[in-house]
């Protein structure tokens, strides 16, 4: 069974705060544990020379222990929870601060059990004793014996510390959890709810719906850009949708055309209206090469598309070669009383396919040659800048209207105004000569206005060989 973003994301914050505050609060109670416990041994330790010390001092100041005031001796057994007893090299007993003032309580010893368990080295509830060395004048002079119960590492102030330094783990852990859950909660609704939203859109697209868009606010950066792509995504599949039925549209009109014309003539010489001539075949042959011609195109379209161009590249001077062209193309204008100038720098040269730079240019002036008005102009510039070779063709004629513009390079695409025109286009000379322009690693735009003219500029990179 497959669970939501949120609730992944949910329980994974949660099992991370869940077992960060373990393992610190295991850290930590291990650490501060083991050096209270250090600083409890060394403050009884303190305490039990404290004893010995008082004792030395007592009974220093005195020859006689039998006069011993021993009252100090007991308020300090009394108030450290001590049993003090003082014998002298026979082995007799000369002082004794009684047991009554022990608090050895058995329910007080359990408390401590539980709450201490990182203790249980210090014997709690074990009566010990220590056994120290009378020195009085640095000569031995008896024995002092210091008893005492485990408890008596541990006042009641280290108990109190100790069960509220675990009270605080307890409630920093409740409140970290409640916190993290909190924080866990939003961070995933803010992760999942924009992408439950580009879902949402992605679901409407693949059922058709292509004007659907994603309206994500976020300020996440890898989700923003999601959105966008999903938005991008949305606009080019409506944007080739609408080509494609256009591409259907155009190639109906393409074919419909030849085939009608061939249908007619053919039932014209079936019912024996028209005579089998010369001229009429030559007719047909006529549809026949504008069907063989529209095929062709769809085939080289496809190995375009289908497969990577394998460009022949050699050191061209493109300002010779562009002269040639040019001139190559002066008669078929000034037939038709246009006129096509240039303005080339000299000795450009450049690493490119020859061939595939010519197709370039005569797709270019062909083109423009197509939609010129009369007396129409066409002026080809050749120039470099910077580290780009950068070809213009600039023309005068009906123009591309601007709603076109985006689409001109698209495979079968020609504008209602070329369209109108009876040039013969199957609308793929563009496209060709975008993907040529490509493979040399270059660029070409197009700018238009209608009843104005239109500029192609195309931009080569500059390789020249050494």
């Amino acid at each position: 069974m497959k669970a939501s973003l949120m609730k992944k994301l949910s329980l994974g914050f949660l099992i991370a705060v869940l077992g960060s505050i373990i393992l610190a609060s295991l850290i930590s109670n291990y650490t501060v544990g083991k050096k209270f416990k250090d600083y409890l041994v060394d403050e009884h330790k303190t305490k039990v020379n404290n004893a010995v010390k008082i004792i030395d001092d007592v009974y220093s100041n005195k020859k006689n222990p039998t006069d011993i005031d021993t009252d100090e001796i007991q308020r300090y057994a009394q108030l450290q929870e001590m049993y003090i007893e003082v014998k002298d090299l026979n082995n007799n007993t000369i002082y004794t601060s009684g047991n009554s003032h022990l608090q050895h309580n058995p329910m007080m010893e359990n408390m401590m059990r539980g709450m201490m368990h990182n203790f249980s080295e210090m014997n709690i509830g074990e009566y010990n004793e220590e056994k120290h060395p009378l020195i009085v004048n640095n000569e031995n002079i008896g024995t002092i014996i210091i008893g005492y119960f485990g408890t008596s590492y541990l006042s009641s102030a280290s108990v109190t510390f100790i069960s509220t330094l675990n009270h605080s783990f307890i409630l920093s852990a409740i409140a970290a959890l409640a916190f993290g859950f909190a924080i866990s909660v939003i961070i995933s609704k803010q992760l999942s709810k924009p992408l439950v939203e580009i879902t949402d859109t992605a679901n409407k697209m693949r059922t058709g719906d292509l004007e659907v868009r994603a309206n994500v606010n976020t300020n996440t950066k890898e989700i923003d850009e999601l959105s966008n792509s999903i938005n991008y995504l949305a606009e080019t599949l409506k944007t080739q949708e609408m080509l494609r039925k256009r591409l259907t549209s155009d190639m109906a009109h393409e074919l419909r055309t030849p085939l009608t014309t061939l249908k007619t003539h053919i039932e014209a010489f079936m019912d024996g209206i028209w005579e089998p001539t010369t001229e009429r075949f030559e007719a047909f042959y006529e549809e026949i090469e504008r069907l063989t011609k529209m095929v062709d195109n769809l085939r080289n379209l496809a190995k375009l598309e289908q497969t990577n161009l394998n460009l022949n590249k050699s050191k061209v001077n493109l300002s010779e070669e562009l002269e040639k062209i040019i001139d190559t193309f002066k008669p078929l204008y000034i037939k038709e009383n246009y006129e096509l100038t240039s303005s080339i720098t000299p000795e450009i040269t450049s690493m490119v396919d020859k061939d595939k730079f010519k197709q370039i240019m005569n797709n270019l002036l062909s083109n423009s040659y197509k939609y010129l008005n009369p007396n129409g102009k066409v002026h080809v510039i050749l120039e470099k800048k910077r580290q780009n070779i950068v070809i213009k063709v600039i023309d005068n004629g009906i123009g591309i209207p601007e709603k076109d513009l985006p689409f001109i390079f698209e495979r079968f695409y020609r504008s209602d105004l070329s369209r109108n025109k009876n040039t013969g286009g199957s609308g793929i000379g563009l496209t060709i000569t975008k993907a040529f322009v490509e493979a040399h690693g270059g660029k070409i735009y197009v700018e238009s206005k209608v009843n104005e003219g239109t500029i192609f500029t195309v931009e080569l990179p500059s390789r020249e060989v050494m």
